[in-house]
């Protein structure tokens, strides 16, 4: 993941302040940000995707909080270019967030929609991992880390939205288990914990999307490091 110049590189509480500034002191509503977020994110995957002579298969597999509402959203963005697009969906997403948003238009769509116990990623040519955030500070457990494993044991490559499920925002570390990503489309900037070498293994390259958050704001809260 070489990079000659400087980037701005956030914490996990910082991220948080990012989000939150945007919306009550700039008035950008939650689900806008989410919506840049995932057609940046889309944007990324078809670029992924461009060597087949065919419509992608793609697995969008979206966690219960707003990093499985980024895929909610990206997988409408897909569908809309063409791709074959499946989501399984680890549980139902919070009650009027702007994921549960995102997974209403996905239904209404008819994107088809999997909620099996166990995930199957077969003869999908693109995963996307929208299971675990940046608030992510404990042990993954229960099915997100079944499903995390399984779409680790399997060879198609993965495309992480803002870090690879499981991965500790701060220290770069697994927190019990991560999600191996061959990209990371990393919303804002870079966290903390992809400038550790260990982390290099789990976030494939970094692409850096922007979710329409004021230069100023991501300034005041990022700290400007060589990666």
């Amino acid at each position: 993941m070489p990079c000659e110049d400087p980037i701005l590189v956030y914490s996990r509480e910082a991220v948080r302040r990012v989000d939150a500034e945007a919306i009550a002191h700039y008035g950008i509503p939650g689900i806008v940000l989410m919506e840049n977020a995932a057609r940046g994110a889309a944007d990324l995957a078809h670029g992924m995707l461009t060597a087949l002579d065919r419509p992608a298969r793609i697995l969008v597999a979206c966690g219960t909080g707003n990093n499985g509402g980024d895929g909610w959203a990206a997988a409408r963005h897909l569908s809309n270019r063409g791709h074959d697009v499946r989501i399984a969906a680890l549980g139902p997403s919070r009650e009027d967030s702007d994921a549960a948003v995102n997974a209403r238009i996905a239904e209404v769509m008819r994107l088809p929609v999997e909620t099996n116990a166990e995930l199957d990623a077969s003869g999908a040519d693109l995963v996307i991992d929208a299971l675990l955030g940046t608030g992510l500070d404990r042990d993954v457990s229960g099915r997100a880390r079944d499903w995390i494993e399984a779409i680790n044991a399997q060879s198609t490559p993965v495309l992480a939205l803002d870090l690879p499920s499981g991965l500790d925002a701060d220290t770069g570390r697994p927190l019990g288990t991560a999600i191996k990503a061959d990209c990371t489309a990393t919303f804002v900037g870079w966290k903390h914990g992809f400038l550790e070498e260990e982390a290099t293994a789990w976030l494939g390259r970094v692409e850096v999307i922007d979710i329409g958050v004021p230069l100023l704001l991501k300034e005041r809260h990022g700290h400007l490091m060589m990666p």
